[in-house]
């Protein structure tokens, strides 16, 4: 039982219906927490502003083991991108107060998901910039990634173009730009303003079966910094989607 966050519930005269309502969370899921379960970086950082008490205060071990050098950018990490609950996905994006980006090759699982997809449309009208990136699909670096991939060139053409025509929505909401690129990628990169889920890409390995990496910039000169900068890179040189549907 964690005794400081039930006590700090109390002392706010909020119940775990009131934390969910707020993080967009299942109000078993608060329950867990409080039973003792540790809760997901970003969501300990959301129920430590609610209460006005310090995340350290709720959760002094795992503060503790985050500090130091750069293992204290890495706040999680998936063996397979599969196993990221679909409400970390979501709560990561409706969390931006910024920015929001996403680099890949199609993202189909993203552009599938009607849900998320709301939550970018919201995101964008209430001021936040969301820049998303696909592969193009007549690029040699989609037919190749397609191939080491083991479903073929055509396949990752056809997942891109299937995303662009679940994103077309989303072209016509003020804030939101899509890019196709034609570089060659080593991850997929997610972005919600400095927090980064990094879908690392391995050779013969679906991208839902590679590990994910979640990373907050902590400093200047640092692994998530290095990752945005990519982005940029890859985010000049594209080309804008609207006429390739």
């Amino acid at each position: 039982m964690n005794e400081t966050l039930r006590h700090a519930l109390i002392r706010a005269r909020l119940h775990p219906v009131d934390v969910a309502a707020c993080l967009a969370v299942d109000p078993k899921t608060v329950t867990r927490w409080i039973a003792g379960r540790t809760p997901h970086p970003r969501h300990r950082l959301a129920v430590a502003d609610l209460l006005g008490v310090d995340e350290g205060d709720l959760w002094p071990e795992d503060c503790r083991s985050r500090r130091g050098g750069s293992l204290g950018e890495i706040q999680a990490v998936y063996a397979h991108r599969w196993t990221v609950p679909a409400e970390v996905w979501r709560a990561f994006f409706q969390s931006a107060q910024d920015e929001i980006g996403i680099l890949v090759y199609s993202g189909l699982f993203l552009a599938e998901d009607a849900g998320l997809l709301r939550v970018l449309t919201e995101r964008a009208r209430a001021g936040i910039r969301v820049r998303i990136l696909l592969g193009d699909p007549e690029s040699p670096a989609v037919a190749a990634r397609g191939t080491e991939e083991g479903v073929g060139p055509d396949v990752m053409a056809a997942r891109i173009r299937n995303a662009l025509a679940l994103l077309q929505p989303l072209q016509e909401v003020e804030g939101i730009e899509i890019r196709l690129h034609q570089t060659v990628l080593y991850n997929s990169i997610y972005r919600a303003d400095d927090e980064l889920l990094i879908n690392l890409h391995v050779y013969g390995t679906r991208a839902p079966d590679a590990p994910v990496i979640y990373l907050t910039r902590s400093e200047i000169d640092s692994t998530a910094a290095t990752y945005l900068d990519s982005f940029e890179n890859v985010w000049t040189s594209a080309e804008p989607a609207a006429h390739r549907v």
